[in-house]
């Protein structure tokens, strides 16, 4: 009964359909320093992961999306890591990054204003994914091993309703 109310308070999940809040536009620099504008990639599902490298949660998560992000790369998915690292921690980010070759999107966040939108609590990691639309469809705050089965359902539904 703990596991079930631990998880149920740490995710909110609402159904993919037309009464999804609109995801907040942003603009952030990614790990090369050229502008990701999250409105320029509508038409794409986006699962959106907000991390820190002092988040032992958060770097226990990121293997997870690496696969997620390969797997799904060819169908329209994009995985997109944004770490809201202090700007003085942005090297330790970026190294981290490149050091497991990770593929995905990285930004950075360092004045917090984008997690703010989303997250007022700054509650890490914390897990959103948008539909083709730019709908948020689901999000979910923290990390429990296989959480990362949640969301392929997800992406899975919304990739596999689009070709019936």
């Amino acid at each position: 009964m703990k596991s079930f109310l631990l998880a149920a308070a740490l995710s909110f999940s609402t159904p993919a359909h037309g009464t999804n809040p609109q995801a907040p536009d942003f603009s952030l620099r990614d790990i090369n320093g050229d502008l990701y504008d999250l409105s320029e990639h509508k038409g794409e599902v986006i699962l959106i992961n907000f991390w820190a490298t002092w988040c032992g949660p958060c770097k226990a998560e990121l293997p997870h999306l690496s696969l997620i992000d390969k797997n799904y790369e060819n169908k329209g998915v994009d995985v997109v890591v944004i770490s809201v690292d202090a700007a003085r921690e942005v090297s330790k980010a970026k190294a981290y990054i490149k050091s497991r070759n990770y593929q995905f999107t990285a930004l950075f966040d360092t004045d917090t204003n984008v997690i703010s939108q989303y997250n007022p609590s700054k509650s890490l990691p914390f897990t959103l994914i948008l539909d083709r639309e730019m709908r948020i469809v689901h999000t979910h705050v923290g990390y429990v091993a296989g959480v990362e089965d949640t969301y392929i359902q997800i992406i899975e539904d919304m990739t596999q309703n689009e070709n019936r």
